[in-house]
C-alpha cells in the first residue's frame, strides 16, 4: 500500500493545497497531511488551528479519508513513523524546481527509501501562496477565489479579533 505524506506549514491551506490532495488521492492508496511545526517562525495560525482548517476544507469538498495531523521535526521521520514511502509535493513555477529539488536530493540522502513525487498545480493556482493569501486578508481584500469556506471565515475572524 503506497502512502503519500504531503507536508507544509499551510498558513493558511489554499485550495491549490487542497486539489493537490485531491489529486494525490488519485494516485496512492493514502494521503496523510503534515502541518509543519517550525519553533522559528511566527504562523498567523497556530498548528492545531492549520490541522482544523485543512480538515474543514476538505470536508467542504466531502473528504474524509485524508489524515491530517502536525510534526515537528524532519519530515522523513514522519514519513517513516506513518510507513510512508511517497513525499507529495507540488510545483508552481519555475523557482519552485530548484528549491523543491534541493530538498529531495537531501532527503533521499537521509532516507533513500522515500521517493518524492512532484504534481504541476493547475493553471489557475499558478501564483498562488498562503503568503498571498494572509497580505490579501490583512488588506481586507477578498480571499474567496483562493481559500476554503472554513479559511475565509477563520481569516474573518482574525480581522474582527476574535
Amino acid at each position: 500500500m503506497a502512502i503519500a505524506v504531503h507536508p507544509g506549514s499551510f498558513d493558511p491551506p489554499t485550495k491549490g493545497h487542497l486539489d493537490l490532495v485531491l489529486r494525490g488521492r488519485k494516485i496512492f492508496d493514502k494521503v496523510v497531511v503534515v502541518v509543519g511545526i517550525n519553533s522559528r517562525k511566527q504562523p498567523l495560525f497556530s498548528a492545531s488551528q492549520r490541522v482544523e482548517l485543512f480538515r474543514a476544507s476538505l470536508l467542504e469538498v466531502g473528504v474524509s479519508d485524508v489524515e491530517v495531523r502536525s510534526w515537528e521535526g524532519l519530515t522523513i521521520d514522519v514519513c517513516r513513523a506513518l510507513g510512508a514511502t511517497v513525499l507529495l509535493r507540488g510545483l508552481r513555477q519555475g523557482g519552485d524546481f530548484e528549491v523543491e529539488q534541493s530538498i529531495a536530493l537531501m532527503n533521499r540522502r537521509m532516507a533513500p527509501e522515500i521517493e518524492t513525487v512532484y504534481l504541476n498545480c493547475r493553471e489557475e493556482f499558478l501564483g498562488l501562496t498562503s503568503t498571498s493569501v494572509r497580505e490579501i486578508s490583512r488588506m481586507g481584500g477578498d480571499v474567496s477565489p483562493f481559500v476554503p469556506k472554513a479559511v475565509v471565515a477563520a481569516l474573518h475572524s482574525l480581522q474582527r479579533g476574535l
